[in-house]
């Protein structure tokens, strides 16, 4: 794996980025020695709302087991383990966003607006929650001896992994994890 690929890694399980690793599990992306540009190492946790975590999943789930054709969110709720009336408010906030697009009617369902190589995690995340930002709500009065500075530079370094992750990556990342694709229906035919 090369560094800053974005893509998700064999033996790592987790994201690679600039030589970090990001370790993605059950409701957390829990970073290991993660040190930037600024010099920071941090050994703890950085947590993505349900929300973000079932846009990921839901996008995923069009473009690896979608194979271009509309999916519905009964089946995308059903593979991904997902509630499907949360996924349902989720997929209104990115189909605003532009990044995928809903057909009505019989054979309907949801498909991706780009290839997937063209969308990346940063789009999810700003789809669903508003523009990446780390920085802790500042009071009025803040003390003026503490590291501000240091907010403005971690929001970069996330912004920036997110965008060299897309879902073209993560697609890739899963055949190599041998990550079984769902099974197509084969239409029924009745006379």
């Amino acid at each position: 794996m090369e560094r800053g690929s974005g893509e998700v890694g064999e033996r790592s399980g987790g994201l690679r980025w600039w030589g970090h690793i990001i370790r993605v599990s059950a409701g957390r992306a829990c970073a290991r020695a993660l040190v930037g540009p600024l010099g920071i190492r941090h050994a703890g946790c950085v947590r993505f709302s349900l929300q973000i975590q079932y846009a990921i999943c839901g996008i995923f789930d069009i473009a690896y087991h979608g194979e271009g054709v509309p999916v519905q969110i009964r089946v995308i709720s059903e593979r991904q383990g997902i509630p499907a009336r949360y996924l349902e408010q989720i997929f209104r906030r990115l189909r605003r966003a532009g990044l995928v697009t809903s057909k009505r009617g019989p054979g309907g369902g949801y498909t991706l607006a780009r290839p997937p190589g063209e969308i990346d995690l940063r789009a999810i995340v700003e789809a669903v929650e508003g523009p990446v930002d780390v920085a802790p709500g500042v009071a009025a009065e803040a003390p003026i001896h503490r590291p501000d500075f240091v907010w403005a530079g971690l929001s970069d370094q996330l912004a920036t992994l997110l965008e060299e992750t897309t879902i073209e990556g993560l697609c890739s990342g899963a055949l190599r994890a041998e990550v079984p694709r769902a099974e197509s229906e084969a239409p029924m035919y009745f006379i």
